[in-house]
């Protein structure tokens, strides 16, 4: 464990200093097309698949980080994001669109495990090509490229709606939440998982604050964080909102995937050198923005949120 943690130190040291001196561009988000091309390129060299596996979002721990095995708490969070929900009540077969689907892990769990039939959208060509290329011919799963705030579906076509960690890159969360409510039949499962900044209406980010939001945003193509509370009146002040929204912090059960998506580097060493030079520096290069991702978590500055509503 000593070993892993100096490790762990030099490696924070070596992506800083490259960061700031050798790579000082960040990627601030300007259309939803840098959006599509920054998956694109993570999608293509493979990095976040060779290092995450199937799942791009975070894991579900209800034990120390070193009790878990990476990958697994990305499966059994979607288990429990289900469970939480109430998806597992619909019956098998029921029709569900999973927006913001990456390459596919939440949808093939969510039809294999569940028996749904499940449509998964991204703005990213490759990520829709990777998600059908991992996907057997026996799973009820289809994906298509789609933008999350122009669905072009009919309203009420879904029994469930499952969305997690796809708003931050949403411009204007107003039409993200109609899009999501729009598409959902009277009496379905809306579900969705976020990251969330601090609700500001009583105190303002003070100046270190706002220096960790501007990275995080501007490094991972982010227009802008909404606060829980914040989602939570959107999805309420759309018009195909049928019920109360329900909301709760995952923030403990979901801060350990920040050291573990490091970690993983460090026990999957062939993952990374097997990019090469410029996939390795890529690599490293992430690292610093996922460590103010965890300080800001840890802060508060940051929640996970989850909301789960009907139709």
């Amino acid at each position: 464990m000593n070993i892993l943690i100096k490790l762990l130190l030099i490696l924070i040291i070596v992506s800083t200093a490259l960061l700031f001196i050798w790579y000082k561009k960040d990627r601030a988000f300007n259309s939803i097309e840098n959006v599509a091309s920054s998956y694109d390129q993570w999608t293509n060299d493979r990095l976040l698949e060779r290092l995450w596996g199937e799942h791009i979002h975070l894991g579900f721990y209800r034990k120390s980080l070193f009790a878990s095995d990476f990958r697994q708490a990305k499966e059994d969070f979607v288990h429990e994001l289900v469970k939480w929900s109430g998806l597992d009540s619909l019956p098998k077969g029921s029709r569900v669109l999973d927006v913001g689907c990456g390459i596919g892990g939440s949808a093939r769990i969510l039809a294999r495990d569940y028996g749904f039939d499940v449509m998964g959208i991204t703005v990213s060509r490759a990520q829709v090509e990777r998600a059908r290329q991992l996907t057997p011919s026996d799973i009820q799963c289809i994906f298509e490229r789609m933008d999350a705030l122009d669905l072009e579906l009919p309203n009420g076509g879904f029994d469930g709606v499952w969305s997690v960690e796809a708003g931050p890159h949403m411009v204007d969360k107003q039409k993200f939440a109609d899009e999501l409510l729009r598409v959902l039949r009277p009496g379905g499962i809306l579900v969705v998982a976020d990251w969330n900044k601090r609700d500001t209406s009583d105190c303002d980010l003070n100046r270190l604050e706002k220096i960790v939001m501007s990275q995080l945003l501007n490094q991972w193509s982010h227009p802008e964080f909404s606060s829980i509370l914040g989602f939570q009146k959107n999805l309420l002040n759309s018009g195909f909102c049928g019920s109360s929204v329900e909301t709760e912090d995952w923030t403990r059960f979901t801060l350990p995937s920040w050291f573990h998506s490091i970690t993983e580097g460090i026990v999957r060493p062939k993952a990374v050198f097997g990019l090469g030079l410029m996939g390795f520096i890529k690599a490293i290069r992430e690292v610093p923005t996922i460590l103010l991702m965890h300080w800001a978590f840890s802060k508060g500055l940051m929640q996970f949120g989850v909301f789960r509503c009907r139709g």
